[in-house]
C-alpha cells in the first residue's frame, strides 16, 4: 500500500488562510515572492503568516533568479523549511543558495515535451527536491501558478535521486488522474484552488487534499 501524497498549497496570503492550509491536512504550504503575481507578499507580511503556521507544517519560499541581499533579507525575516527556485536560475546557482541559506531547495523544472526531461536529471543532482512543472507559454507573465498542465504520460516510469512533486494546472478535479498517471507521491496546487487569481477557496483547499490524499490511500 503506498503512503498518502503529501500535498503543498502555494501562495498562501493570509494567517487564516495558513491555518485553513494546515487543517485540511497539507503538509507544505508556499509564501510567494515574485512581484508580478498576485499572491506576491512582503517580507513582513510573510513572517506575519509564516510564525502562524502549524506545528509540522513546512513553509516553502518561492523565489525567482532571488538577488544575495533578497535571499539574506529573507532568511532573517521569515522562518522558512525550504526554498523553491523558480526561475532560471542555473545547477551552479542551486548550489550557492543551497550553502548561504542553509535551507534544503527545490528547483522548479518546466516541461512541455520529452527533451525537457533532461534537464530534471541535471537539477536532481544538486537540489534536494524536484518540482516537475507545466512549462508556460512564452508570453506567460508568471512562471507558474497559470493553471496549464502538460502531458502526464511523460512521466510514466520516471523517477529521480531526489524526492519530486508534480504541479501544473491540478486542481480538486483531475488530481487523482494525474497520480494515476505519473505516480507522484508529492502535489503542489495555486490556482486550481482559487475563486479567482490570488483569493484561495478554503473549501476547494479541502477538496484537493482530500481527492490527492484518498486516492492515494486506495492504491496497491
Amino acid at each position: 500500500m503506498s503512503n498518502p501524497v503529501r500535498v503543498k498549497i502555494c501562495g498562501v496570503t493570509n494567517q487564516q488562510l495558513m491555518q485553513d492550509v494546515g487543517n485540511a491536512g497539507a503538509q507544505y504550504a508556499g509564501l510567494v515572492f515574485f512581484e508580478k503575481s498576485p499572491r506576491c507578499l512582503t517580507l513582513q507580511k510573510a513572517r506575519s503568516i509564516a510564525i502562524e503556521a502549524p506545528t509540522g507544517l513546512a513553509k516553502v519560499a518561492l523565489a525567482v533568479n532571488p538577488s544575495d541581499s533578497f535571499l539574506d533579507s529573507l532568511i532573517t525575516e521569515v522562518p522558512l523549511d525550504m526554498i523553491q527556485l523558480h526561475g532560471n536560475e542555473t545547477p551552479q546557482r542551486v548550489t550557492e543558495i543551497k550553502q548561504k541559506t542553509g535551507l534544503p531547495v527545490m528547483k522548479a523544472v518546466g516541461v512541455a515535451e520529452p527533451e525537457d526531461l533532461k534537464n530534471l536529471d541535471i537539477y536532481a543532482s544538486v537540489a534536494d527536491q524536484l518540482m516537475v512543472d507545466a512549462k508556460p507559454p512564452k508570453d506567460a507573465k508568471l512562471p507558474g501558478g497559470n493553471g496549464f498542465t502538460f502531458d502526464w504520460r511523460l512521466l510514466q516510469g520516471r523517477r529521480w535521486t531526489v524526492p519530486w512533486m508534480l504541479a501544473g494546472g491540478l486542481n480538486p478535479e483531475n488530481v487523482a488522474q494525474a497520480i494515476t498517471m505519473t505516480g507522484a507521491q508529492q502535489i503542489d496546487v495555486s490556482s486550481g484552488v482559487e475563486s479567482s487569481p490570488g483569493k484561495k477557496d478554503k473549501q476547494k483547499i479541502i477538496d484537493f487534499v482530500r481527492a490527492a490524499q484518498t486516492h492515494s490511500l486506495a492504491v496497491v
